[in-house]
């Protein structure tokens, strides 16, 4: 599941919203209002319920064939995501939901590079939410290695000292 040209993706378990207003999330580092999305490339990163605890790795320009191999290991493409294994049953029997956003009404998030795109004003969707399916089977079709691990902490470590890029959500939800 991933946004047309011209589209950016915001994911939820609520197929019901008509309108998406700005506002301050309870886990937000900043105080402006905000409507959040994103785009192709960050959409697989929210292919997973909401409160799911994820550690993403993927390679860039600066990444070292050594640590490549350590953290993705051989024969995987250039991507991993990591959840634990109390996650599994939900990952799999969730009903997650796409809403197409119009891309004009949002601007990069984010420094250096952009994580996200949002919205200062009222955005409505261009349509009505669309099932996302079977995120296992996202993960595979996007060649997206979906590691599961007792707990995160130690994956999460040795990513962070790597030449690896990264990105983590929900963490303060992992069990270690």
């Amino acid at each position: 599941m991933r946004p047309e040209p011209g589209q950016v993706l915001h994911f939820s378990e609520d197929p019901t919203i008509t309108v998406f207003e700005p506002h301050v999330a309870r886990t937000a580092r900043q105080k402006d209002a905000y409507v959040w999305a994103v785009d192709a490339e960050q959409a697989p990163a929210y292919w997973f319920p909401r409160q799911c605890p994820r550690a993403m790795a993927w390679t860039s320009s600066r990444t070292t064939q050594e640590d490549a191999a350590f953290i993705l290991g051989p024969g995987s493409g250039p991507r991993v995501h990591a959840v634990e294994y109390a996650w599994l049953p939900r990952i799999q029997s969730v009903d997650l939901y796409a809403y197409r956003l119009p891309a004009d009404a949002f601007e990069p998030f984010g420094k250096p590079e952009p994580h996200a795109f949002v919205s200062r004003r009222t955005v409505r969707p261009l349509g009505p939410a669309e099932k996302v399916g079977n995120l296992l089977a996202l993960h595979e079709a996007a060649g997206i290695q979906l590691r599961v691990l007792p707990r995160l902490g130690a994956f999460w470590a040795a990513v962070t000292a790597s030449t690896l890029e990264f990105g983590g959500i929900r963490l303060g939800n992992a069990q270690g």
